[in-house]
């Protein structure tokens, strides 16, 4: 395994399996530049590293995530809402737009309070996993703001209209069965149990068939509107796939009856 620190983010790797922690624990990591740039700089190396099959995001301390800093977000709109309002595009947009391209598996896993971008960055994951201490909101009008780091689109593509509008509006609290049950997240486990539940999934992930993670990736985030569309695009990949090592090992260990072995290849 290799661990690299990089300010308030710690990067570990594993037999494909990349771990990219939150190390802001003493502020509920919450996000301040240091952490955004961090972030941001950790999700562009796992992207160029060709040894990467997944990526489990997770926290360190009581609370995965609770949005913006809003002590060091008040010392910048001394200087203008101009300076304040820029780390959007400096930061999280560029930190989304990055998890949201992985051509890997994210799993995310969420304990405590996740508000804010914080909720933002977790909804970039591909799969959440959350302790049953967890909860999320939006929090924005609160502070007389609206949304960013993608929650309006991804509340909407994951809950519809309603379920959005009320989040992002009323900025209610949504606990971690609530959640469940809207398909926010894959599954709910009990708190202690949490790090090795999203941990166990994400290295199954990172032994798995990296090209057709890929593929689902790409048909379901990029999903045809129409019937059509959609199996015209599931023809493609699927004759791709079918061309990969993966694939043809499986279907060799299958005929065997032996458990397959995959590559990424």
């Amino acid at each position: 395994m290799s661990t690299s620190t990089t300010g308030p983010v710690i990067v570990e790797s594993d037999n494909g399996l990349v771990t990219v922690t939150l190390d802001r624990p003493e502020a509920a990591n919450a996000l301040d530049n240091n952490l955004k740039q961090a972030l941001l700089d950790a999700v562009r190396a796992v992207a160029a590293d060709p040894a990467a099959r997944a990526v489990l995001l997770r926290a360190r301390g009581k609370h995965f995530c609770v949005g913006q800093d809003l002590a060091e977000h008040a010392e910048a709109l001394d200087n203008g809402a101009d300076s304040a309002m820029r780390t959007i595009a400096e930061h999280y947009n560029p930190l989304i737009e990055a998890l949201a391209a992985l051509r890997i598996p994210v799993v995310a896993a969420v304990n405590g309070a996740c508000v804010g971008a914080g909720f933002g960055l977790a909804l970039a994951a591909d799969i959440r996993i959350a302790g049953d201490n967890a909860s999320f909101a939006t929090a924005f009008t609160g502070i007389g703001l609206a949304s960013d780091s993608g929650l309006s689109h991804a509340l909407i593509r994951s809950l519809g209209a309603s379920h959005a509008m009320g989040l992002l509006m009323l900025g209610d609290k949504v606990s971690a069965e609530q959640a469940e049950d809207w398909g926010l997240v894959h599954r709910r486990v009990p708190a202690d149990q949490l790090d090795d539940a999203a941990r166990s999934l994400a290295a199954r992930l990172a032994e798995g068939p990296t090209a057709a993670f890929r593929a689902v990736k790409d048909l379901v985030r990029h999903g045809a509107p129409d019937l059509p569309g959609a199996l015209e695009r599931e023809r493609t990949v699927q004759e791709e796939l079918g061309a990969t090592d993966d694939h043809r090992a499986a279907v060799s260990a299958f005929l065997a009856k032996s458990a397959p072995v995959f590559t990424g290849r």
